[in-house]
């Protein structure tokens, strides 16, 4: 379990105030269309989905409206949000559940882990994904090139963008668009569509 308590001040400040949040409900709502839409292209079907990471939830309703009759399941170390939401309260890095999903979606979830943690929570993707995962993590580079550093949680570990794509490479084939396909998922993708 993260040592932070990822109390209602850290949702307060990170997603609910427009001066100070990191992203917004729309933001993600297109975040969560553009991943159901590359899913949908590459026609992975999708029955169960596992938001690992899924903070107030602003994925569940566009993925469950993008794949009717899906179940979602919310994974998430915080017990204010647990409470208040009905999440399961686990870490990527232990979490142990019944069976695979067919899209998992990790987004700023790696960087609140240490690196054991962080490297155990990678390999755990693999065993719980049967299909698409959905990965983002800001690197060092992100963190020098692409961050507003206003608004972003600065209490993180950074890692090289290496560390995350050998790890990924493991298991999955990347599609683009941080979309990462189980290896041994027949997709078909013509070769400029996809990622170098």
């Amino acid at each position: 379990m993260a040592t932070r308590s990822f109390d209602a001040r850290f949702y307060q400040r990170f997603y609910m105030d427009p001066r100070t949040r990191v992203t917004t409900r729309e933001e993600m709502a297109r975040r969560g269309d553009m991943v159901a839409a590359l899913v949908q292209q590459l026609e992975l079907p999708v029955k169960r989905i596992l938001d690992a990471g899924c903070g107030l939830g602003w994925l569940r309703e566009p993925l469950l409206e993008a794949f009717p009759g899906a179940t979602y399941v919310g994974l998430e170390v915080s017990e204010h949000l647990c409470q208040e939401h009905g999440w399961i309260r686990k870490s990527l890095a232990d979490y142990r559940p019944r069976g695979q999903f067919d899209l998992i979606v990790c987004y700023d979830v790696m960087q609140y882990l240490s690196d054991r943690d962080a490297a155990k929570a990678m390999a755990n993707l693999a065993r719980l994904s049967r299909g698409a995962l959905y990965f983002h993590a800001p690197t060092r580079g992100d963190w020098r090139d692409n961050a507003d550093l206003s608004t972003s949680d600065g209490d993180i570990h950074l890692r090289t963008v290496d560390w995350y794509r050998a790890r990924l490479k493991r298991h999955f084939e990347h599609a683009g668009f941080g979309i990462h396909v189980r290896r041994g998922v027949p997709i078909c993708q013509w070769e400029l569509e996809r990622a170098y």
